[in-house]
């Protein structure tokens, strides 16, 4: 199933204000914009350093740019295409002080 990115101009403003992650993001969305997923380790065949996380969630965690940048998104495969969600974006020390209070599994900054 085709992916349907909701909340794009999540990551453009984060772009905007993280002028080093431009590169990054533009290669993340050209794959995703080609993806076919059917179920969620479909996620992590496409993005081999992406996470799912667990406590039944429906969420990923994408390590992007060489895991400068961490995006958490929730998935949830529909009938006909795959709804991925972004519910936040920072890089990898923000990402690891959500870890230490179990943050990333209910965030919703976007």
């Amino acid at each position: 199933m085709r992916v349907h990115l909701i909340k794009k101009q999540s990551i453009e403003d984060f772009v905007k204000h993280n002028q080093n992650s431009r590169n990054a993001f533009r290669f993340w969305l050209s794959i995703i914009q080609s993806a076919e997923w059917k179920k969620p380790e479909d996620i992590v065949s496409t993005f081999n350093t992406a996470d799912i996380l667990g406590k039944g969630t429906q969420r990923v965690v994408f390590n992007i740019g060489g895991n400068h940048y961490r995006m958490i998104c929730k998935y949830h495969f529909g009938k006909s295409m795959v709804h991925l969600f972004v519910k936040w974006i920072g890089n990898h020390a923000e990402y690891t002080k959500l870890c230490k209070t179990n943050s990333q599994y209910d965030i919703s900054d976007y």
